[in-house]
């Protein structure tokens, strides 16, 4: 019986947690822009390596929603950084909030 986890119940590691993010990113990546063979990893950046804009970090922050719950709020993790910080944001940051976070709610 396959049952689909709660967020709550979500493992709170980094290779768990890229893995996911990853998978949320190619889903946004294909979705908006056709691309679905992108290589994604803790240093790649979203502004310079995806060329993400800002419309699609708030579909990214809605996937995160849909993925970890109220436990993970990435408006106000950006809301904490200075513009540079955000133009050079990378996977392995968001992955390390993530992770933070979900073992703060466990």
């Amino acid at each position: 019986m396959t049952t689909t986890p709660h967020p709550s119940s979500a493992p709170a590691d980094e290779a768990t947690v890229l893995a996911d993010i990853s998978s949320l990113l190619a889903r946004l990546l294909e979705d908006e822009y056709g691309l679905d063979d992108v290589e994604i990893g803790m240093a790649t950046t979203f502004n310079r390596d995806l060329e993400l804009e800002s419309i699609d970090l708030v579909t990214l922050a809605g996937l995160l929603d849909e993925k970890y719950g109220k436990q993970v709020n990435f408006a106000e993790f950006l809301a904490g950084m200075e513009f540079d910080e955000i133009i050079e944001l990378t996977v392995g940051r968001l992955v390390e909030y993530v992770v933070q976070s979900l073992k703060a709610a466990g």
